[in-house]
Parts: C-alpha cells; structure tokens; sequence
C-alpha cells in the first residue's frame, strides 16, 4: 500500500513541475515577446511593475511564513531571496557578513532567462528587476536606510547575478536604493552556514506544491500587470501570441509528464482535462459529434485578482492554441466565458 502510495504522490508531483514548466516558460517568453514587438523600454517597465507588485503582495507575509521577520533588514531580506527562491527550485546563494550587510547570488543557469532565453534579455529589463523588488525591500520593511547594491548581472555576461543589502547609517535617496559596484564580488557560498526551512512546517508536499505555485505566479501577477500597462488590444495580442508559441514548444514535455499522446481532438481534450487537473481546476466534459466541450469551474490561479480583466484569459486562449497545434494538426481550440471573462470558461476542442 505504501509503494503504492508513493508511486501516485510521485506521479502527481511530476504533473505539477510540468505544470510549473510550462507558466515558468510563459513568463520567460512573455518577456521576451514584450522586448521583441514593443521594444527595451516597454519591457523594462513591464518587469519593474512585474516585480514591484509582487514585492508589494508577497514580501512581508513572506517573511513570516518563513519566520524570518525578526532578523535585522539587511539579513532578513537577503535569506527572503534566499529561501523563497530555493522553493522555487531557483539556483541561489547566501552569504552573511555582518548584521548590517548580507549576500545574495543567483549562480548560472539562471532560472527566469531559462537555456538560450538569456541571449534575448537586455540588461536594462535585468535592471528593472532589482528596481522592482530588491531596491523596495527597505521601504516596505519601514527602514529606508537599507539599499541594494549588485555587483554582478549575468544578463551582462557576468558570471551570475549578485549583490548584497547594506544598511547604511543614513536614509536613501529612491536613486540610492539601487547602486551598482561591479568591482566587488560575492564571498564564496557554504551551504553549511545557509538558512534552512524548518522541516516539520515545510515537509515536501507542501514544498513540490510551492514549487508549482511559484512559477504560476509570476503569470498571476504579469498578465494584468500587461493589460493595465499596455491597454486590453495590445495586452490580448502579447498574452495570446506569447502562450501560442510556449503551447507549441512545450506540448511534448507536458504530455509525458501527464502521461498523455499527441493524436487528435479526443486525445487533446483528455489532455486539457488532465492539465487543469493538475493547476487544481474543476471541470466537466460532455462529446457531440466528434467535438469535445470542457466547462472550466475555476480559475483558482486568477480567483483573487482585484483588477482582472477579461483580456487575463487571453494566457490560457493562447497556451490552449499552442497545445492544441503541438498535439496535432487542425484540431480547433474555441472560448466562451462569463460576463467579465470569469469562469465558467467554456472551451470547445473539435
């Protein structure tokens, strides 16, 4: 019973790292459309806004998940990096220097420009990253003593992205808040030394969980993010497009993570049901005439969103496209939802 058991919670942990795979592909290529169809500038807003909106909404209730909000600022922010990343399954470094100045290092590969992505990524949309989040930890902690400085950007051919939080003896400035000392380097990780989950709270259930949500947030925050900064026309095109391509590139390494087979209309909708399965959506499908129609319940991943907007269902209009078109040829993918574009999302696959 107990291999049994084992075998089916392996199985289920598999489908949420290919789900994580494949909203962690999203966000990457949406980035990467934004930089190729609107342009540097564009991109590195919508990263800073990307990152600024999940500092606000995750980093404080963050460090007390992770019982860390009692640390001095600097070292506080820096384990934040450090553990919240490590669920993440983000490759990430931390070194204590004292309580007033503490490292962080993203090591290569770097997770958010995966494989040949990082070619694509100018160094200003990296930029706005720290902008975003690391600059604004001191502010959101009530301490505006605490900055960031990087000393390192992998995007610029440098061996990874680093820097540390420095509490200085004076308020900043918002332009000092972010500095740059590409003279300095990191101090030399030991895992030995770094801080650790406590297990009895984060046993790995809940950690192969966190490690799914962590990358299907990033499209949670990113998509309405889109739509306010570029409008619904532009937004729906970006959101569309971006999931079209990922679906195409992504459907094989989906379906043998959920055990399921290219082939036609019947075959995908077993897919589809079995993907919103493991992003922990209800849905019901009926079969007329050689169409499938699948009622999507819930949207748990958009549930919560205060300033959703139909185009947000564009994401999932487009992966489907992608998916579809990577299963098999000429198997259609058509929408229809609620008033204001909320579930029940009726999808119809013939």
């Amino acid at each position: 019973m107990t291999a049994a058991v084992d075998a089916a919670q392996a199985a289920q942990w598999k489908r949420w790292r290919a789900v994580a795979d494949l909203y962690h592909a999203y966000f990457t290529g949406l980035i990467l459309t934004v930089v190729t169809r609107r342009g540097t500038a564009d991109a590195a807003e919508f990263v800073f806004r990307v990152f600024r909106r999940q500092q606000q909404e995750r980093f404080l209730p963050g460090l007390k998940k992770l019982g860390i909000d009692h640390l001095p600022p600097a070292v506080a922010a820096a384990q934040y990096h450090y553990l919240s990343n490590w669920i993440g399954g983000v490759h990430v470094e931390y070194m204590y220097e004292s309580d007033t100045k503490a490292w962080i290092r993203y090591p290569p590969p770097r997770w958010i420009w995966k494989g040949t992505a990082i070619c694509g990524v100018p160094g200003e949309v990296s930029r706005a990253m720290l902008r975003g989040w690391h600059a604004n930890n001191g502010v959101a902690l009530g301490d505006i003593r605490l900055g960031f400085v990087c000393t390192k950007q992998s995007v610029d051919g440098q061996d990874g992205l680093e820097g540390y939080y420095h509490q200085y003896d004076h308020p900043l400035e918002l332009d000092q808040r972010l500095v740059f000392a590409r003279h300095l380097e990191a101090p030399l990780f030991d895992a030995k030394t770094a801080p650790e989950l406590p297990v009895a709270s984060w046993p790995k259930p809940r950690l192969e969980k966190a490690y799914r949500n962590y990358a299907m947030e990033y499209v949670r925050t990113a998509a309405p993010v889109m739509v306010q900064l570029f409008g619904p026309e532009d937004a729906g095109y970006l959101l569309h497009l971006t999931g079209k391509l990922i679906g195409m590139q992504y459907f094989d390494e989906v379906a043998a993570a959920l055990s399921m087979r290219r082939g036609g209309a019947g075959d995908f909708a077993s897919f589809l049901n079995a993907l919103f399965a493991a992003q922990d959506d209800a849905t019901e499908t009926t079969q007329s005439e050689g169409s499938f129609e699948i009622r999507q319940q819930s949207w748990k991943l958009m549930d919560d969103v205060a300033d959703y907007h139909r185009t947000c269902a564009k994401v999932l209009e487009g992966l489907f496209e992608g998916l579809a078109a990577g299963c098999g040829r000429h198997i259609g993918v058509q929408t229809r939802a609620a008033a204001g574009g909320r579930p029940p999302l009726v999808w119809t696959i013939g």
